[in-house]
């Protein structure tokens, strides 16, 4: 008798945690070979391999646990050991106040953690009478943008 093989019911939630079912992919190796498979089209998430995988992301896969000045601009840490240089112009602030930029060439976005989020926010400038923010990158100056 054979064995019928599943599709694993892989998910992302909104932590950037990742789940086999309900159990949570906590190796290291593993977990380098989802996160840097991950691809994704109009159909949703998946990973390839001699079949389609698909990938149920709660939000987005990637979260920024560190964002800081550095050489030549904007540098986030990410929850897969990236360090990625951040387009400030592709920073947004979602629902909940929470921010997003754009990660992995545009590929992909990137949650903010809260400590990320802090740290993004102390190095922007409030306007209180407008209720608006901007992040500073030399003379130039790029608003922090609200999306739905």
């Amino acid at each position: 008798m054979a064995v019928q093989w599943e599709l694993p019911k892989l998910r992302v939630d909104v932590n950037g945690d990742w789940f086999d079912d309900d159990v949570e992919v906590t190796h290291p190796g593993i977990l380098l070979n989802l996160r840097g498979n991950l691809r994704r089209d109009a159909q949703g998430y998946f990973i390839q391999t001699r079949v389609r995988i698909p990938v149920e992301v709660a939000d987005v896969p990637f979260v920024v646990i560190r964002f800081e000045r550095g050489a030549g601009g904007f540098i986030a840490s990410l929850n897969d050991g990236a360090q990625e240089h951040v387009e400030p112009a592709t920073l947004r602030i979602g629902p909940g106040d929470v921010p997003y930029c754009a990660v992995k060439g545009g590929t992909f976005e990137a949650r903010f953690s809260r400590a990320a989020a802090f740290q993004l926010l102390g190095m922007a400038d409030y306007d209180e009478r407008t209720g608006r923010g901007a992040l500073r990158d030399g003379a130039r100056s790029y608003e922090l943008r609200r999306s739905a």
